[in-house]
């Protein structure tokens, strides 16, 4: 089983702790994932597991995370105000513009790769007529797309971290905008290709820095559905290129993705920063500011204003994280969790399925037009419940169900691919393959789409969130690239055993996720910091 956070039912505070008091957990930790005190620059030990107020001998309101550490949690009134959080619903409504804007990108990738395999569409024969592509090259503008996301992921922590979260997503704005105008004017493959690795560098940063600014926003109780919103507007924006695309030339379809990075890009003009990364910087007073907009006018901000700057006064007495801090025991954990869930997250198939799915309804005898109308309108409300459900039943739950449903959806694929090669049962091979596509994609989109992208974004210390989640962000493209790369060879080595192979991984990712992954609904960042101290 894995680790769960405790409870934040009202109790009395409880008396003092040390630093070594374990909180209790739902399973036994090994002694390989505890944590030793931190070493400061002068070589002397630091009390990190708890900030400077919760520990020994000092009083703030950041007791309630020693609370928390010991499962005695205090209670939360006041916390995260009681204002009104129109500020965090349009902060949000502004960052799923880049959501958006991924996802229209990543139309294009997917559908390179389904032309690679038969499939075309108006507006991949329209490059290729008016351009003089051929299906090769093409094939090369949509892989090169994954090559800049790769860049963009290696670069993105930093950025965030050093320009900010909001000029981070408005520098990826203007790339993605530069992007779009290169394709539209190409006159040539070259420029073409040159569009697509700035779409992916663009993509690339903001698969990682809109879910870090929104968790960094929004209040704990509504945290994990606003987060989860990233992985909805990606669908969103895939569903809405592959409509306009069949109804526009394929330069004009290039407006459908100007849109999103323009309203990126204004719109963040009109919402502040995220108060985390101010209090990093030590800028307190627009910190303050920021955080009153973030809770409301009438809210009181005291506690977790206290609570936020404490963690960070406590991060301030290490060194300067480095990319061997990675990999110390008392980073591991977070680092295994968030790599482990994006690596699962592809093995289980769903790069492969998205760019090969026409390819595969066509393979079985059914419609790829009408497989693909029917996986548009089961995506979007099924990810918009997953998001509802977020911080309802929890992230490691909605993980569970996903993984399993997944392992369900291609061990049924698998089973029509192996059907139609032995000559058994042929009237119902496209109706089970429609069934095992549908049942996947509707658990992908339930949890393990946007469930690994919020954890991602909620288990890494401020100092360590640069690089530890551009890794894991790096993990993720280059997963991809192997996955969607490799499917063609593996269906042409043996189709049914390439979705059993895809149903094992998601077998494996349940026993992963019920093992390691924390369940961090209703916790503030800094709450699941002290957690994760502690294990």
């Amino acid at each position: 089983m894995a680790a769960s956070l405790p409870s934040s039912a009202a109790a009395s505070p409880p008396p003092l702790l040390r630093r070594n008091a374990a909180p209790p957990l739902s399973f036994r930790h090994s002694r390989r994932w505890r944590r030793p005190a931190a070493v400061r620059k002068d070589g002397r030990s630091a009390q990190l597991a708890l900030p400077p107020a919760a520990r020994p001998g000092s009083n703030g309101a950041s007791g309630a995370i020693s609370a928390a550490a010991a499962g005695k949690a205090l209670p939360y009134k006041g916390r995260e105000g009681q204002g009104s959080p129109w500020m965090v619903f349009l902060a949000t409504a502004v960052a799923v513009c880049g959501s958006f804007e991924f996802g229209t990108c990543r139309y294009g990738h997917d559908r390179a790769h389904v032309m690679q395999v038969g499939y075309s569409a108006p507006a991949q024969d329209g490059i290729v007529s008016d351009i003089g592509l051929s299906n090769s090259e093409y094939g090369v503008f949509g892989s090169v797309l994954t090559i800049g996301a790769m860049i963009g992921a290696l670069t993105c922590g930093r950025l965030a971290d050093t320009l900010g979260r909001k000029m981070t997503m408005r520098f990826a704005a203007v790339v993605g905008i530069f992007g779009w105008l290169t394709v539209y004017f190409a006159k040539g493959a070259m420029m073409l290709y040159a569009g697509r690795v700035f779409l992916g560098y663009c993509t690339g940063v903001l698969s990682y820095v809109v879910p870090v600014f929104i968790s960094e926003i929004a209040p704990k109780d509504i945290r994990g559905a606003l987060a989860a919103s990233n992985q909805l507007f990606i669908c969103a924006g895939c569903s809405a290129a592959y409509i306009i695309g069949t109804l526009l030339s394929w330069r004009s379809l290039v407006v459908v993705g100007l849109i999103p990075c323009a309203v990126l890009f204004v719109g963040l003009f009109f919402i502040p920063e995220s108060p985390r990364w101010l209090a990093n910087k030590g800028r307190d007073k627009e910190f303050h500011s920021s955080l009153r907009k973030f809770r409301g006018e009438d809210s009181d901000i005291s506690e977790e204003a206290t609570e936020i700057k404490d963690y960070i006064e406590s991060i301030r007495q290490l060194s300067k994280a480095t990319i061997q801090d990675l990999f110390q025991r008392k980073n591991i954990y977070a680092v295994t969790v968030g790599i482990g869930l994006m690596i699962f997250q592809q093995l289980g198939g769903i790069n492969a399925l998205g760019f090969y799915t026409s390819y595969i309804f066509s393979s079985i005898g059914f419609s790829g037009k009408l497989g693909m109308t029917l996986i548009g309108l089961v995506q979007i409300p099924i990810t918009l419940f997953g998001a509802l459900l977020m911080d309802r039943s929890g992230r490691r739950a909605l993980l569970l169900v996903s993984s399993s449903g997944t392992c369900l959806g291609c061990l049924l694929t698998g089973l029509s691919f192996y059907f139609k090669a032995q000559g058994l049962y042929s009237q119902f091979v496209p109706t089970l393959a429609l069934c095992g596509i549908l049942v996947y994609y509707a658990a992908y989109s339930v949890g393990m789409g946007p469930v690994p992208w919020v954890i991602m974004s909620e288990i890494f210390s401020i100092d360590m969130k640069a690089i530890a989640g551009g890794l894991v962000t790096l993990v993720n493209w280059i997963s991809s690239f192997a996955v969607s790369y490799s499917f063609n060879f593996l269906m042409n080595w043996n189709p049914a055993g390439t979705f059993f192979m895809f149903s094992a991984a998601s077998l494996t990712t349940v026993l992963f996720v019920a093992r390691l992954v924390p369940e961090t609904k209703g916790r503030t960042l800094e709450e699941i910091q002290t957690f994760l101290e502690a294990t």
